[in-house]
């Protein structure tokens, strides 16, 4: 019974330094994204000072209500065409994400593609590429969000008061990068030459970036007609 007694204790001693441990890591992944997205906070607010707990809390609760929009958005699913209801269909089981976090973005992606005269299975490619639909995805180089668009060069398509963390909050993000894509289609001329500059590759002359969006809106309208041809 001694030894059985022993046994459960170092188990349950190695249960919890791994339950501390990954406490530990958690904060510290929290304290790291705060760090992450401070050059995002003007330089002059005396609340956000960098470096200091007030500035760490400020910026994990701007994150906190990007994340709270998100879940408490009720998207009506009947705005969406049946085409992007299929894609909708086919990114939740491919990324394992719930319809009603997936909703806001369709209906952005919808809406601001007819009003950029963008096709939305553009806009849906890019940001499974680029972010694989984490709305609080952060690259090394600065770029945030769903499309992964640089605060520091696209300000000036930031609508006015959408708040310290404009571009963590998906449907802002799909505006902005959805202008940012219209604006590169219009300097270079083309579909595929201003894919590459949304993707920061002018000088492949491959076009490997265009391509790989291209690829993965084939794929997307793939699946719309597999789950059309399900229900027929």
């Amino acid at each position: 019974m001694s030894a059985t007694i022993s046994r459960n204790y170092r188990i349950t001693g190695r249960a919890d330094v791994i339950r501390t441990i990954f406490q530990l890591g958690l904060l510290i992944a929290a304290l790291l994204l705060a760090i992450g997205v401070a050059d995002v906070f003007a330089v002059g607010d005396k609340r956000s000072v960098p470096g200091t707990v007030d500035f760490l809390v400020h910026e994990l609760a701007g994150v906190s209500e990007a994340s709270t929009a998100v879940q408490e958005s009720e998207p009506d699913m009947e705005t969406l065409t049946p085409r992007m209801r299929a894609v909708l269909e086919h990114v939740t089981q491919r990324y394992r994400v719930s319809p009603e976090a997936l909703g806001p973005i369709f209906e952005a992606a919808q809406s601001t593609g007819r009003e950029r005269s963008l096709d939305p299975l553009i806009i849906v490619a890019i940001i499974g590429i680029e972010s694989g639909f984490n709305p609080f995805a952060q690259s090394p180089k600065g770029a945030q969000g769903l499309m992964q668009v640089i605060p520091r060069f696209h300000q000036d398509k930031v609508p006015e008061g959408a708040g310290k963390l404009p571009l963590f909050d998906p449907v802002t993000n799909v505006q902005v990068g959805a202008h940012v894509l219209q604006e590169a289609i219009r300097r270079r001329g083309s579909l595929m030459a201003g894919l590459q500059q949304f993707g920061g590759a002018v000088d492949d002359g491959a076009q490997s970036y265009a391509a790989k969006v291209l690829a993965e809106k084939q794929r997307l309208e793939d699946a719309v007609r597999r789950n059309s041809g399900a229900r027929a």
